[in-house]
C-alpha cells in the first residue's frame, strides 16, 4: 500500500467511525440512560479508532465523544439526567467533565495499543485495548466528576456520606462491568480482524 492510499484508507476509517460514534449517540446503541448514569457503548468505536488510527485517531475519535456526551446535556442526540443537572450547577465545567475524560481515553489507548502491539502481538493488544477503553473512561469519567463537582449539593446527595472510592465502585456498578466485558469482546474481535485482513498493519 503506497503512501497515499494509506492516507486515504486512515482518512475513510476516521470518516466511517465518526459516522458510526454519532449514530450510536443519537439512539439507546450509544448511550443506554439507567437513572442518574447510563450505559455507554461508545467505547467501542473509540477502542476500534485508538486500534485502527493510533493515537491521533484515538484522540480525535474521543473528541467526538466527548462533544455527543456533552451535547445531551442540553438535551441533543438525547437526554442525561446527571448531564443536565450538572449543566445546570456549571455549564463551563459539564462541558470539561464530558470532553476531557473521553480525549484522554482516546490518546491514552491509542499510546498503548501502538506500544503493546510490538510487545505481545496483534490479537491480545486489541482485547485490552478494548478492556481498557471501557475502563479508562469510566475512570476518567468518575474521577472528573468527583474532582469538578464534589463539593455541590447534587453529588454529595448522590454520594450519600460514602467515601469516594466505594461511592465509584457502587455507583457505576453493573453499567461498568456490562461495558468493559462487551468493549473487550467486541473492540478485540474487531480489531483482530481488521489486522488479519490486512486493513491496518503492524508498523
Amino acid at each position: 500500500m503506497t503512501k497515499s492510499n494509506e492516507k486515504v484508507t486512515r482518512l475513510v476509517l476516521l470518516a466511517l467511525f465518526t459516522a458510526i460514534m454519532i449514530i450510536m449517540s443519537t439512539t439507546p446503541l450509544g448511550y443506554l440512560n439507567i437513572g442518574p448514569l447510563a450505559i455507554t457503548l461508545n467505547v467501542i468505536p473509540l477502542g476500534i479508532a485508538a486500534i485502527a488510527l493510533g493515537p491521533a485517531g484515538g484522540l480525535a475519535m474521543g473528541a467526538v465523544f466527548g462533544i455527543t456526551s456533552f451535547l445531551q446535556c442540553i438535551g441533543v442526540g438525547g437526554v442525561s439526567a446527571m448531564g443536565a443537572a450538572l449543566f445546570q450547577l456549571n455549564p463551563v465545567l459539564a462541558f470539561v467533565q464530558r470532553f476531557v475524560p473521553r480525549v484522554l481515553d482516546g490518546l491514552i489507548i491509542g499510546l498503548l495499543h501502538k506500544f503493546m502491539v510490538k510487545k505481545i502481538g496483534e490479537k491480545i493488544s486489541c482485547f485490552i485495548t478494548g478492556f481498557l477503553a471501557a475502563f479508562l473512561n469510566t475512570l476518567l469519567f468518575m474521577g472528573a466528576l468527583v474532582l469538578l463537582f464534589g463539593n455541590t449539593t447534587y453529588l454529595q446527595e448522590l454520594m450519600g456520606g460514602k467515601n469516594v472510592i466505594v461511592f465509584i465502585c457502587t455507583f457505576v456498578g453493573i453499567n461498568a462491568i456490562f461495558e468493559i466485558l462487551a468493549s473487550t469482546v467486541i473492540t478485540g474481535s474487531i480489531g483482530s480482524i481488521l489486522y488479519k485482513s490486512k486493513v491496518i498493519k503492524l508498523k
